[in-house]
């Protein structure tokens, strides 16, 4: 089961400890609060299996993105960086989003990408972080 954490630390915004990982791995009590990150429900998911607690698919890259990035590592670092600039733009969603995280002490991001190191939820928790600590 494929997962990566970190500490996020106390204080602020964000919950002292941010996962992420591929929905299609099942939950896990150790997850916390799961909030999937995709546009699209993941193919072939239940609802009862998949044990989303949020959805945010408002803060998921925009299909144009989405589409352009077709899970090409080469294109990885643009990726991110245009999907920051899309986050930036959704200020309200996104702050929304920060007020909710802040409830729970353990947050789970779910993607369902088979890539583990070059998909969505790992550009957002990378975005969530460098947002903190400037």
């Amino acid at each position: 089961m494929a997962r990566s954490a970190v500490d996020a630390g106390h204080g602020g915004a964000l919950p002292p400890r941010l996962a992420i990982k591929r929905v299609y791995d099942g939950a896990d009590a150790s997850d916390g609060f799961r909030v999937l990150v995709d546009r699209l429900w993941p193919r072939g998911m239940g609802r009862d299996k998949a044990r989303i607690d949020l959805w945010v698919k408002d803060l998921a890259p925009s299909d144009a993105l989405r589409h352009w990035f077709d899970h090409d590592p080469a294109k990885w670092p643009e990726f991110a960086q245009r999907y920051a600039a899309e986050l930036q733009a959704n200020a309200d969603a996104l702050g929304a989003f920060e007020a909710d995280l802040a409830k729970h002490e353990h947050v789970t991001l779910l993607y369902a990408a088979r890539d583990e190191r070059h998909n969505n939820a790992a550009a957002l928790l990378a975005y969530l972080l460098r947002k903190r600590s400037a």
